[in-house]
């Protein structure tokens, strides 16, 4: 018997979570539950995280949570409940499966089968932003190697598992070669691990506009946060419909189960919500605590019951289906089909033992790091980059002297072109004289003329060579 955590949630929460828990209990999954309360009524009630500090224990006691959708109240500081999950718990993948129904449910995308497997806690997520001129805010992309070993592993364990035949890679590398850079090769690193699947690279733009175009030509994709939170609810979308789909969080510790629609608060109380994601939820849950049988039971169930057109109002169509039916009886009609199977639509079979071999992250041995130079950025008003060299250069010292400013990016001295539009914040390049090395004394002393010469330093970023490498990138147009 095994102890889960669930909530409820808003709107249509309470709703597709007693049709799911109906449907499992049904099917003879052995779960006992502790009930927490998350969601708009906490948040309400003056916590802003929505969600109270006995609850996370009983979250990281049980270690897995099904969740369905809450509501955050707008404004107010409220912080999103399913962000803060994931990075507290350190929930490092989120897997989404998106599955044609066709012809059951309307899709231009008859043969869609694709899992999408994203970074959950890094990237742009991590939320690190800041303003720094006038005219400029920044936000930090963060990846990391264990962030990159951890969900590339996941992706080809998951294949390797779930009987996939091939893993796809998107990043944007061409563009940004640090980080993006860094998972892509951790990717090609990890691929040679798993020689029996398939493994490729895709640009995003290209890669996503395939997707959309002819989505099965994938099998599993695995990418960054971003990237993974964008593709998976299109993939969702051209599949059928986003209220179709389960997702899982999945950590070395806890996992959380959840719908990835949202909480339809107009649609609340009436009848009328469709439990299928929450439900698809609960089937990956129930794989990932091995009770596999009965995830495969409950799935097969729910495929015989869209198969029979016994559908909820939102993928309802005259033609198609048979029955317009409300939550209670959707659910009703699942049970009644458990031991049954589909007879158009695939039928599933799960591997008995459907966990996935994970060992935890392992450190590298630290690379020689060199310091070999240092970016200033500058908050100036002015718009000629060769005004600002000349009171830049007054920096330069028996050390250092500046080698480039840059603007958005963009190389604007030396050598730069009237017509690039500059705005208030300015990236100078300091590089050594001489040797390939210089001391962080170095850059104080650059901090403190800056200091002299009126000049508003606003950040620094040490650019140092990892085993004779570059660590930092170039301006463009260098």
């Amino acid at each position: 018997m095994q102890r889960i955590t669930i909530a409820k949630g808003d709107g249509i929460g309470p709703e597709i979570m007693d049709a799911t828990l109906e449907i499992i209990k049904a099917a003879g999954a052995q779960l006992e539950y502790d009930e927490i309360e998350v969601g708009e009524k906490v948040y309400l009630s003056g916590n802003t995280s929505g969600i109270a500090s006995e609850s996370w224990d009983i979250i990281r006691r049980n270690k897995v949570f099904l969740k369905a959708p809450i509501t955050t109240p707008q404004g107010g500081g409220y912080k999103s409940l399913n962000v803060t999950t994931r990075k507290f718990l350190g929930l490092y993948s989120n897997v989404r499966p998106c599955v044609s129904l066709h012809p059951f449910v309307e899709t231009k995308h008859p043969k869609m089968d694709i899992v999408i497997v994203r970074e959950n806690e890094e990237d742009l997520y991590a939320g690190i932003e800041h303003q720094q001129t006038d005219e400029v805010v920044q936000c930090l992309k963060i990846i990391s190697r264990p962030g990159c070993e951890k969900i590339v592993r996941y992706a080809f364990e998951y294949a390797k598992v779930y009987g996939r035949k091939k893993v796809t890679c998107f990043t944007k590398d061409n563009i940004m070669k640090q980080s993006d850079g860094l998972f892509h090769q951790v990717f090609d690193e990890i691929a040679t691990e798993y020689p029996e699947i398939e493994n490729e690279h895709w640009i995003i733009d290209i890669g996503a506009a395939k997707m959309s175009d002819t989505p099965e030509v994938f099998d599993v994709i695995v990418t960054l946060n971003l990237y993974g939170d964008v593709l998976s609810d299109i993939a969702a979308q051209i599949a059928g419909s986003v209220g179709l789909a389960g997702s899982a969080n999945i950590g070395e510790e806890c996992a959380m189960f959840e719908a990835i629609h949202g909480s339809a608060p107009r649609r609340a109380g009436q009848n009328l919500a469709n439990p299928s994601g929450l439900l698809e939820g609960a089937v990956m849950m129930l794989n990932h605590i091995g009770q596999t049988e009965i995830a495969e039971k409950v799935q097969n169930a729910w495929l015989k019951t869209i198969e029979d057109g016994i559908h909820t109002y939102d993928i309802f169509k005259e033609g198609i289906s048979k029955q317009k039916v409300g939550t209670k009886e959707f659910a009703q009609a699942i049970v009644a089909n458990l031991g049954k199977k589909p007879s158009l639509l695939k039928e599933v079979s799960y591997a008995k033992e459907a966990v996935l071999n994970l060992p935890k992250y392992v450190k590298k041995p630290a690379a020689k790091k060199d310091l070999v130079g240092v970016d200033i950025f500058v908050h100036w008003n002015g718009t000629n980059p060769d005004e600002l060299a000349e009171k830049i250069q007054k920096l330069n010292n028996d050390s250092v002297k500046l080698s480039m400013i840059t603007n958005r990016g963009i190389k604007v001295w030396p050598d730069g072109f009237s017509e690039t539009f500059c705005t208030d914040h300015w990236r100078c390049r300091f590089k050594p004289f001489n040797s390939h090395q210089i001391d962080k004394q170095s850059i104080i002393k650059l901090l403190l003329s800056a200091i002299d010469n009126g000049i508003d330093s606003i950040k620094t970023e040490n650019l140092y060579e990892f085993d004779g490498k570059p660590g930092y990138s170039l301006g463009q147009g260098q």
